[in-house]
């Protein structure tokens, strides 16, 4: 099967109220890099190749400011261009050469249904070399959009973007560009809000200890250690200064598409031990589920 054209999940954009707090925590309990900033805007990279993988901007309220998704080549991002424009999708500007402090490249933004902002790029500087040790994040892995209108949210990025289908359930649908069982998911709520960002790290152990140093930092788990049904990945839930659900994830389910069968919602509603597999999660704490429904209460 032919692949996506979106290739990944590049980047996270988040308003914050304190920038500085907010750096302090996803540079020294999160395990992320500063690399470069540009007035009240901070991005900050993980141990992999990409530039950055969270972007924070001061602002008077938190919240989501957008995503970014990466393309394999600048005719990509043309055609990504051109089929936004004949689904008379709201573009915010034409493709351009990107900003040196956020890596360069080229590309565009659009804004997509319920004012979701995304941004296509392609040709974004790459690290040579990692930095830190396995105990912090290898990536942005997966972003779950809260939306009142999760038929038109999975259409767009369907039908416009590319992704395909993963699984259903009563309360989620799971998308995917690449082998990793979803990369975008969209949450049936009330408004299009952040439900949380995960990043990943290589295995159970790393996990362990680096949630083990956002206790030592005073940050509690919300929920978990648990093991999720749609994408098998391990889960660790945390709430960051300004009350963004944030989530530290490991051995997410590699799609293979000659032989996946995405699931629906009734098969999932029958999936015994839900929605941790080895029943040990319990319930997510208060906190967690007012945050992952978009009432960010840092």
């Amino acid at each position: 099967m032919e692949s996506t054209v979106i290739t990944s999940l590049r980047n996270i954009e988040l308003a914050v109220t304190d920038l500085d707090r907010s750096v302090q925590f996803y540079s020294e309990a999160w395990g992320l890099q500063p690399v470069s900033s540009d007035g009240g805007i901070v991005h900050l990279r993980a141990r992999a190749a990409e530039h950055h993988v969270v972007t924070l901007k001061a602002a008077k309220a938190p919240g989501l400011v957008g995503i970014t998704l990466a393309t394999r080549d600048k005719d990509c991002v043309d055609s990504l261009y051109d089929k936004a424009k004949s689904a008379s999708i709201t573009i915010e500007n034409e493709p351009i050469p990107l900003p040196e402090c956020a890596g360069g490249g080229y590309g565009f933004t659009m804004i997509g249904p319920e004012g979701l902002r995304v941004s296509i790029s392609s040709a974004v500087k790459e690290w040579q070399t990692s930095f830190g040790d396995v105990t912090t994040p290898y990536k942005l892995t997966h972003v779950v959009l809260n939306s009142e209108d999760t038929a038109s949210q999975c259409g767009f990025f369907v039908d416009v973007l590319g992704f395909r289908l993963s699984d259903s359930t009563q309360r989620m649908e799971f998308l995917r560009c690449g082998q990793d069982h979803h990369t975008i998911a969209i949450a049936h709520g009330t408004n299009l809000s952040l439900n949380h960002a995960a990043f990943e790290l290589p295995d159970i152990d790393a996990l362990m200890y680096g949630a083990g140093r956002l206790a030592e930092h005073g940050y509690n788990v919300e929920w978990g250690l648990g093991r999720h049904g749609p994408g098998n990945n391990v889960f660790s839930y945390f709430i960051d200064p300004d009350g963004f659900a944030i989530e530290y994830t490991c051995d997410m389910q590699q799609v293979d598409e000659d032989v996946f069968q995405p699931q629906d919602a009734n098969y999932w509603a029958a999936f015994p031990k839900r929605p941790c597999r080895w029943g040990m999660a319990r319930k997510p704490s208060d906190r967690l589920i007012a945050s992952m429904s978009g009432r960010v209460n840092g």
